[in-house]
């Protein structure tokens, strides 16, 4: 009984071992994707802001609000 009990261990170790590998592979591919993406939208975001929205129009919208 004990060799079954033992064995039964090690098997649950194995699988739980291998589940948090997969899961830790799992959630830093995510955070990677995630961070790549951010990334781009805030260029993208950046450069539109950029060229839509120069700086003198931001300094005439501010006057326009304290008015």
């Amino acid at each position: 009984m004990n060799k079954v009990i033992s064995a039964e261990k090690k098997i649950e170790n194995g699988v739980v071992t291998g589940y948090k590998a997969i899961e830790n592979g799992v959630v830093t591919g995510y955070k990677s994707i995630e961070n790549r993406v951010v990334k781009g939208y805030k260029k993208i975001e950046d450069k539109f802001v950029e060229t839509f929205l120069p700086a003198e129009t931001e300094a005439e919208e501010e006057k326009n609000v304290c008015n």
